[in-house]
């Protein structure tokens, strides 16, 4: 009988009652208490955290920053409780506490009341780290404080990111200001720079023009030294001058007490003689024919005036001698009179000298004539002429004296004058030394005024200058510069799509394992009638291999249509499943069929190897050595890889090596499996009497 019937004929053993049809029917859902079962108990965990309850404890104050209100607490709450991540309880602190403490909350979350403060404190002088309280009990459940830290990573990263906004965007509103500043410094210097050139010209002339004061100066000086000496002598000679016109003064005055009357009484006298004189003159002249005859009279009375004249004046004048302008009108008369009488004489003796020059004679009358006439023309006034004589003398004595004073005040202002003459000249010096320094240094400063000036500006061009648009770009760049840019080139678009590769293997595994609990994994009647062993092998693989293909088929329909598992490349998925299926019947059909009734522990113990070290859930790498080491040599490992590509996406070149794996290991079971055939026709004592019965 071929193999095909046999298997025929043993699963119509299952249409024979109704309990091996309901056990045919529970071996066909089997896989899917494993497979629909499991992925659907955890589909998608992360799309249901809003209903973990989760408290939230806000103690934040609040803050003020350039005098805005800061909240930060309020608006990372109302964020949380708008995000819909956990179903969040706002509670206070100690309710809190006790909720995570007696498992009432998986966790907490809270802001602490300086939570803003701290914030607001990063675009401060002393910025400091603002904190989230976050408080877990892995006793309530592990996994949930694991989501917890990546959620409230985020939270983190998100109120970091707006601080640091903050901060930032007062420095790039920093770099403006700095920038206007350095454009009006750098303005500043370039009129400095024009200043101190101007300054420079002008430090010049001075050294110019102190080089010339000092010159001066020391002309000055010398000039100084010379007046002061002068003025010594100036004042020696005033002081002496004052005290002879006091002397003058005291004698004036005796005298004109006694002069000033003698003059008032005898005025008349004196103008009388004068007209004599001069009418005797000029009757001489015209009459120098009779002058013989007249001459010695006229000679006579001549002398006799001139010797009056004399005698007052001898009286008044030569007894206490007076200047010229103390006594003028006087002496002029007596010396009219000297005249008179001389001329007389010389009339006299000309008309005695027969051989005389009367031209001369009359010349000489002339004069005398002119002067007798002055002489009685003036003799009226000869009183108040003494008397005006007399204050002047005095006024001269005044003078005299403010002169000697004022002198003796120039000589000591002169000394004065000197000695800062010399210090001015010794300063004059210095300032000199001075303004060749200043100049020198007037030189290096329009120099360094010029490179200030041409850096300011260099500087001002680097110093950026943001608008508030490019100033916001820029604080959203740095307060977060470094993105995550994702990529998934086939994305599992949830937890139980991401875990499907690893569940439907095992569930196929189990309902293989569970099938050959009910099916022979040899035919025993092909045995009995001693069948080929290949035949054999094959009667007892082939019922299982249909009902592990009806288990894939149903199974995916529920993950399918049911679940909603979505798989790139469905017919590939459901066509690569029912090798796996094949394979894995004939792996577990080798084992019971060769170890018996150890064989179904086997099966169990291969299960579990094969789960630990597929890598189904976390990659193989990050578990042991040991389940490293056996990785490569269990098919589930290349079932699940497969699958991933299958469902999910991606390079085809897992998939047929899979289909190249799991076909060796189904033909390498199959053959085992004939073996174990070939050696079960063959009755021993310990077939008859097996250790152990399942």
């Amino acid at each position: 009988m071929r193999s095909p019937r046999l298997a025929v004929l043993e699963l119509r053993r299952f249409g024979r009652g109704r309990l091996p049809r309901a056990a045919l029917a529970a071996l066909l859902l089997l896989p899917l208490l494993y497979g629909a079962l499991y992925l659907w108990s955890f589909w998608d965990p992360y799309g249901r955290l809003d209903r973990i309850p989760v408290a939230l404890v806000n103690d934040d104050k609040g803050a003020s920053v350039a005098g805005k209100k800061l909240s930060a607490g309020e608006d990372i709450t109302k964020g949380l409780r708008d995000s819909d991540t956990f179903e969040w309880h706002e509670v206070s602190a100690a309710e809190a506490r006790r909720g995570v403490e007696d498992g009432t909350y998986y966790l907490s979350l809270t802001m602490p009341s300086d939570f803003s403060r701290r914030i607001a404190s990063s675009s401060g002088q002393a910025p400091e780290t603002g904190a989230l309280q976050v408080r877990t009990n892995d006793a309530n459940n592990y996994i949930v404080g694991q989501i917890s830290r990546t959620v409230f990573g985020e939270v983190r990263t998100a109120a970091s990111t707006k601080a640091s906004r903050s901060f930032l965007d007062k420095i790039f509103i920093s770099f403006s200001d700095i920038h206007g500043a350095t454009e009006k410094a750098a303005k500043g210097a370039d009129k400095l720079s024009g200043g101190i050139t101007r300054a420079r010209k002008g430090s010049e002339d001075l050294a110019d023009g102190l080089k010339d004061a000092k010159e001066g100066s020391g002309k000055l000086s010398g000039g100084l030294r010379k007046l002061d000496k002068g003025a010594g002598d100036l004042a020696d000679g005033s002081r002496q001058v004052a005290d002879g016109t006091g002397a003058l003064a005291d004698k004036v005055n005796g005298v004109a007490d006694k002069v000033g009357p003698f003059l008032k009484d005898n005025e008349k006298s004196i103008g009388d003689t004068a007209r004599l004189v001069a009418d005797s003159a000029a009757g001489i002249r015209h009459n120098l024919d009779t002058l013989v005859k007249t001459a010695p009279a006229a000679a006579k009375g001549a002398h006799t005036a001139s010797d009056a004249l004399s005698a007052v004046y001898r009286a008044r004048c030569e007894t206490l001698p007076l200047p010229d302008a103390a006594c003028p009108d006087l002496k002029k008369a007596r010396q009219a009179a000297a005249d008179v009488a001389e001329v007389a004489d010389d009339v006299n003796t000309l008309i005695g000298d027969q051989n005389g020059d009367l031209d001369r004679l009359d010349k000489n009358l002339g004069t005398l004539q002119k002067q007798a006439q002055a002489l009685a023309d003036r003799s009226p006034h000869l009183s108040e002429d003494l008397t005006d004589a007399v204050s002047k003398v005095n006024k001269l004595n005044e003078g005299a004296e403010k002169v000697a004073a004022g002198a003796k005040k120039l000589r000591t202002g002169l000394g004065t004058a000197k000695t800062g003459a010399a210090d001015l000249d010794t300063g004059v010096g210095k300032l000199k030394t001075g303004a060749s320094t200043l100049d020198e240094g007037m030189y290096k400063l329009v120099g360094g005024s010029g490179q200030l000036a041409g850096g300011l500006h260099d500087g001002a061009g680097q110093i950026p200058d943001y608008d508030r648009q490019d100033r916001d770009v820029r604080t959203q760049v740095m307060a977060d510069p470094v993105k995550l840019a994702s990529k998934d080139l086939h994305k599992a678009p949830n937890y139980g799509t991401g875990f499907a590769p690893y569940f439907i293997p095992l569930s196929l595994w189990v309902g293989a394992m569970v099938a050959y609990m009910l099916i022979q994994p040899l035919n025993r009647r092909a045995l009995a009638v001693g069948a080929s062993a290949w035949r054999i092998a094959l009667a007892g693989w082939l019922p299982v291999a249909a009902l592990g293909v009806l288990q894939t088929v149903a199974l995916m329909s529920v993950l399918h249509w049911a679940i909603g598992l979505e798989m790139v490349r469905a017919a590939g998925t459901v066509g690569f499943l029912c090798l796996v299926t094949a394979c894995f019947a004939a792996l577990v059909q080798w084992l019971n069929a060769r170890f018996g009734a150890a064989g179904r522990i086997l099966v169990l113990a291969l299960l579990m190897l094969q789960l630990t070290s597929a890598g189904g859930t976390y990659p193989v790498q990050t578990s042991p050595g040991f389940f490293n080491a056996i990785h490569p040599f269990l098919p589930m490992s290349y079932v699940v890889e497969a699958l991933r590509r299958l469902i999910t996406g991606g390079g085809l070149g897992p998939v047929w090596q899979a289909c190249a794996v799991l076909t060796a290991f189904t033909a390498g079971a199959l053959a085992l499996t004939a073996l174990s055939a070939h050696r079960k026709q063959v009755w021993t004592l310990d077939r008859l009497h097996p250790e152990l019965s399942l």
